[in-house]
């Protein structure tokens, strides 16, 4: 490959040429015109403006709304730092949620466009699909409980049980099972995801962040609307259940016209 830097500075560098000399003479002031000087100002104001336009608006372009931000990691997970992008390759990447609801909280989203804007329901329908995505959460599930035991390793009791009995001499002839942390460890999908990429949360149990702010937060990782992956396939009737939270907001609605005319 060529290094494009060590071409250019090998390259000659073309001398300056001087400017002619010019023979100064004495000119007469003219007379400003205030027009004329407005015009013409007022001229290249709108060039700028409307040179500055085009570049404006691809930059707006470029940019992925909020619900749609996942976007950005499918499309460049090359761009982020390794303290966001866990791993990507063509099918997957792998991310450290922005707002974490646990000390540990990870984001698997799925690269398939035909696979992007469906909800979870719908795309996990496709069983090629929904395998690919199990296998490839299990994969996520042992990274990261590997890096709870890395974390709370040594203030674990279990964990610390098993690490004495395997530097007892001699060590005893059945060691203890340790702390299982793959247990420690929720992955599923919302009922009602709040973004708009396809994307299956990987996160420890403890629910314990500065992001939890408020009890919805701790709900929606807290009941039946975190649907966990091994539960899918779903039943049709199970499937109803994401028609319940539309129910509550047409009752809802209801209410709250019926308490406008109290």
């Amino acid at each position: 490959m060529t290094d494009a830097s060590s071409d250019a500075s090998d390259a000659e560098i073309p001398a300056k040429e001087e400017a002619p000399a010019v023979e100064h003479t004495a000119q007469k002031p003219q007379k400003r015109n205030a027009f004329s000087e407005l015009m013409s100002s007022r001229n290249k104001h709108q060039k700028h403006t409307q040179e500055d336009k085009p570049r404006r608006a691809d930059r707006r372009s470029s940019v992925f709304g909020p619900r749609d931000a996942l976007g950005a990691y499918i499309s460049k997970p090359e761009s982020y730092p390794s303290s966001t992008v866990v791993y990507y390759d063509d099918d997957f990447v792998a991310i450290h949620d922005g707002y974490p609801k646990s000390s540990l909280h990870l984001l698997l989203l799925p690269r398939d466009p035909s696979k992007f804007h469906l909800h979870p329901f719908q795309a996990f329908e496709d069983r090629d699909f929904l395998e690919k995505v199990k296998v490839e959460v299990k994969k996520l599930r042992a990274l990261a409980a590997g890096d709870l035991r890395r974390r709370y390793g040594k203030e674990s009791r279990l964990e610390r049980a098993r690490q004495e009995a395997m530097d007892a001499d001699p060590p005893p002839d059945e060691l203890p099972p340790g702390r299982n942390w793959e247990a420690e460890i929720m992955c599923g999908i919302h009922a009602h995801p709040s973004m708009n990429h396809l994307h299956i949360h990987v996160l420890s149990v403890d629910r314990h962040s500065e992001c939890l702010k408020h009890k919805k937060h701790y709900n929606s990782f807290s009941t039946p609307f975190f649907i966990d992956i091994d539960d899918f396939p779903l039943a049709e009737d199970d499937k109803d259940f994401g028609n319940r939270f539309t129910e509550l907001k047409r009752h809802l609605d209801q209410e709250f016209e019926e308490w406008k005319r109290v």
